[in-house]
């Protein structure tokens, strides 16, 4: 069973309309593959049966479920661009308590995954004291139900942490069965896990209200410009000021958005709401 032209044509605006993911011409082959095993278990004989199932029928919530899952990036892992978690905890914490005189800080990690982020993000807090000086609010949000369960078991394979330095491993885990490694209760504890479609205004407004910190970060490069365009304008709707924008090292808004202002810190760049 091969994705006509066609086909991909009208699955492709579909699934970047409901959930953001772009594919282009070149990637028809990626997304025939990733949707195959989908296409076949419903007992369909074409893509296109399976374009009106997600569009018309009324099970096609439960359908999406498995489009996210069939389609999501799984990749991430422990101390991902540490310079910009670093920035966080050494300078934008303080300069917020210190010029601002904030008594409370909301962080929210938009497209967190399996967890690695939000977890890397308390643990760098933990060693700091932050969470003993004022209270901070870790949301961790996916538009992937079972990967935001996987994040809340906090049971990780060795390669997540490959990038993991040896001793933090040693204090903040705890050797589970299989060679498997459980993130400590007390960081566990710290973040609050919710599913969310950060390409929805509602979503966004819920969710990430009043967050000073956004991290979206390796997302964008999967994402249209349009669907940039309207997912940053709903994270700035939902940010005060001043607040902070963190995105992928890869990844860059300048020509797409005025909304935020790139700045500099200790050689991490990150978008600023002013």
């Amino acid at each position: 069973m091969k994705l006509s032209d066609a086909e991909f044509v009208i699955l492709r605006d579909l699934i970047a309309e409901r959930i953001g993911l772009f594919y282009h011409p070149n990637k028809r082959d990626l997304l025939e593959d990733k949707l195959l095993s989908l296409v076949i278990d419903k007992g369909f004989n074409s893509f296109l049966d399976y374009y009106y199932l997600l569009k018309y029928d009324t099970m096609a919530a439960e359908e999406w479920k498995k489009v996210i899952d069939a389609l999501r990036v799984p990749e991430t892992f422990f101390g991902r661009e540490r310079d910009q978690v670093d920035v966080l905890s050494e300078v934008l914490i303080p300069r917020h308590v210190a010029v601002y005189g904030a008594k409370s800080l909301k962080i929210w990690c938009a497209a967190c995954s399996t967890g690695e982020e939000p977890l890397s993000i308390a643990i760098t807090l933990d060693r700091a004291g932050w969470f003993e000086q004022l209270p901070i609010k870790i949301v961790a949000s996916d538009l992937s139900y079972s990967a935001i369960q996987k994040g809340k078991q906090g049971i990780y394979r060795p390669y997540s942490l490959r990038n993991f330095p040896t001793d933090l491993r040693n204090r903040y885990f705890i050797e589970h069965p299989g060679g498997l490694w459980k993130v400590a209760p007390h960081i566990l504890s710290r973040i609050e896990w919710t599913t969310a479609n950060i390409t929805i205004q509602a979503d966004c407004l819920s969710v990430g209200a009043l967050s000073q910190f956004i991290f979206c970060r390796n997302v964008f490069i999967y994402f249209s410009e349009e669907t940039i365009r309207r997912t940053v304008r709903h994270f700035f709707e939902c940010m005060p000021i001043p607040s902070y924008l963190f995105v992928g090292a890869s990844e860059s808004l300048l020509k797409l958005t005025t909304d935020f202002e790139l700045q500099e810190f200790n050689g991490a760049f990150i978008y600023v709401k002013r």
